[in-house]
Order: structure tokens, then sequence, then C-alpha cells
């Protein structure tokens, strides 16, 4: 998954810099001890089963690896993915890349906006709504006839993720009003969270062994405060959300995947089947989804432009737009956990978007949950 190089040319964008990642470690939620009578996954110490390991957290349900054989299609989340610090990574200045020819502005429709992954990261995310004049002092839809898209990922990892969820629900109603529109986009952690309220801990048959939605979400971020706060209101809103739209040439989803491909040949037989898929409520389709929906980085090394021609050119768009996976492990680059906090540069900076695949995707996770940047842009880059 670290194979290959980026180079000059090669399509990078608005200048992103890492430095020192402070906050990578295992965290708190992750550390489930046994006979704490907190949800684990079960063990019977047989391979492919899971459970904590001795002296520390238990392994992620999803990325469990029986026989210490990676089954097909497996892919880390962001707590396994590699420390790297390839020595071909070529930082380049900003706009490097110019914005492909972008339609005009559809009549009576207002400018164009995009945020990235904000996994309950509620202050951040009003104070960057607020810089682009989203929204007023009050937290209210200030931009008439905007149109804003959430990229997924509402949940986990940060303090308030269903403060978040209802913000963008609010904001939803308020640019209606207005003339405008706020809408949002599925990714992996809303469907981890469908499945951790319904499914609990009744078993799933992975790829990886046994696992449960309930441990797989506490072992991604899941906060208790969150599923404490959770009400049908949210599930049905979430269970509602499509995974694939296209706005003025973009295509917005929010995972770097081409694994949509596998859901249907449009963007509408995309989004039914995934709301058939959590309508039906069949634990192992969901799970599949879930898993689907977890791949990352089809783009970012040798033939990732390529994958991304084969999204565009069975749905739409001149360039894909993505979150999901944060922009220091797609530049290649992550900072050590060694240097003190009172050091310069103590953490990963993240400047804007990150362009790539020879200029046909554009990366939107700033890395929140690292000490990044909640990003929110205006498309086309460069308005």
């Amino acid at each position: 998954m670290v194979e290959g190089s980026m180079t000059q040319g090669a399509g990078q964008g608005p200048v992103v810099r890492t430095a020192t990642l402070r906050d990578f470690r295992v965290p708190p939620y992750a550390q489930v001890p046994v006979g704490s009578g907190q949800p684990v996954p079960p063990s019977s110490g047989q391979p492919g089963q899971l459970g904590p390991t001795a002296g520390g957290p238990a392994v992620h349900p999803g990325n469990a690896i029986p026989h210490d054989e990676p089954p097909e299609g497996y892919t880390p989340t962001e707590r396994d993915l590699p420390v790297i610090n390839r020595g071909d990574t070529v930082k380049l200045p900003t706009a490097q890349v110019p914005a492909p020819a972008e339609s005009p502005e559809t009549d009576g429709q207002g400018p164009l906006y995009v945020v990235g992954d904000v996994h309950g990261y509620l202050d951040e995310l009003v104070a960057a709504l607020s810089a682009q004049r989203l929204i007023d002092a009050e937290g209210h839809w200030a931009a008439g006839n905007a149109r804003l898209w959430f990229l997924g990922d509402f949940t986990d990892r940060g303090p308030d993720g269903i403060g978040v969820i209802d913000l963008v629900m609010r904001l939803s109603a308020e640019a209606a009003a207005a003339g405008g529109y706020c809408k949002a986009l599925m990714g992996n952690h809303e469907l981890l969270l469908i499945g951790a309220k319904r499914f609990g801990n009744t078993e799933v048959n992975s790829h990886a062994g046994t696992a449960t939605f309930q441990a797989a979400w506490l072992l991604n971020g899941g906060q208790r405060t969150d599923m404490e706060r959770l009400q049908d209101v949210h599930l049905q809103w979430m269970s509602r959300l499509d995974a694939v739209v296209e706005e003025d040439g973009h295509l917005l989803m929010h995972s770097d995947t081409t694994a949509y491909l596998d859901y249907g040949s449009s963007i509408d037989d995309v989004n039914d089947t995934v709301h058939q898929i959590l309508t039906r409520n069949d634990i192992d389709e969901c799970w599949d989804l879930f898993r689907k929906l977890t791949k990352r980085f089809a783009f970012r090394d040798e033939g990732g432009s390529e994958a991304v021609q084969r999204l565009l050119s069975q749905y739409g768009g001149r360039r894909v737009v993505h979150g999901h996976s944060p922009i220091p492990y797609l530049l290649g680059e992550v900072g050590t956990e060694d240097a003190s906090d009172d050091e310069d540069d103590t953490g990963p900076v993240v400047e804007g978007p990150h362009v790539y695949a020879d200029g046909l995707a554009i990366a939107m996770d700033g890395g929140v949950t690292m000490a990044g940047k909640l990003l929110v842009v205006r498309l086309p880059l460069g308005n």
C-alpha cells in the first residue's frame, strides 16, 4: 500500500506540510480491559477469533488477520496505517496543477463548498464554517443560495459527534429556506454507528474472522456519549444519506476507493443499492458495505489516475473529491511521536486540499483527529 512515488508534475496541489504526529496513539476508548463489563470482541483463543491481546487493547475486528495473513482486500484503519517517510515525497508550491475547465454556476444556484471529515469536532467545524461566512455568529445559515456538501464521517474520535449531526440537520433546513442547500454524504463511520446501534455485539462473519459492529465502533473511536444521545431521527437521517453525487463536474464521495463500482453502474444505482442494504437490515450485507467503504488509497500510487478515471467514466464528472484518508498519509509522510509539545511544528500542518492523481483527485480530510485542519473549501479550487 505504500509503494510507488509522488513526483513533480504528478498532479500535486496546494501545499500540505506534516510534522510530528503527537496524537497518533492507541486512545483511551480502545483500551477495553477484560472483565471491565464493556463490550469486547469474543475470544476463544482459536485462529480467526478476536479478543484483547495480552497487556493491550483488543484488535480492531475488521483488521484482525488470521494466521498473520491479510485477507484479500484487507485495508487497515487509520490507527493501523504505517508511519511513512518516503525520500521521494515531493512537496510542491500551491496551485501547481491548474483546475480543469469548470462549468459556470447554474442560474439561481450559489457557490459550491465541500467539508472534509469532521469526526465530532464541533467547535472546529463552527470555526471553519464561520471563516467561510457560511454561518453567522450565532451558528445560523448565512450563505443565501450557496451549496454546501459534507463528505461524511460526522462522529467518532472527537468529543461531540451528535452535536455535529444536529448542526448539519439544522443548517440543511435553514439553507433550504434561504434558497441554498446543505447536504451530506454517507461515510464509513456513519455505517459503523448505524451498525453498532442496530446489531450491537451480534457476531458477523468477516474475512478476518468473527467480528461485531459494537467492537469495531469502539475501536474506531466510538464515543459512548454519542451512543447515549443517538436518537431515531439521527439514525433515519444517516440511513438516507447518498453515497455519491456529482456537482459542477466534481464527483463527490467519502472514500478514496473504487469499491463504489460494486454497487451500481450509475450514481442513482449506487445510492439506491446502499439505501436498500440499510433498509433490509441484513447484518452481513451491512458489514460488507462498511468494509468496502473503509478501503482507501486507490488513487494514491501507481495506477491511481487510472482508478479515478474508471470512476469518472462510469459516473461522470472531471474530478473526484473525497475525504476518508488523512492528507498526511496521502503525502506519504507523517512525523514521529518523539518531539516534545514545546517544539516547533509538533503536529501535522495542512494548508488546504491535496490535489493528486494527475490532478484528477482532491483530498479533503485535513486530519482534524491528529491536530490537523478541518477543511471547508469552495469549488472549483482557486475561487
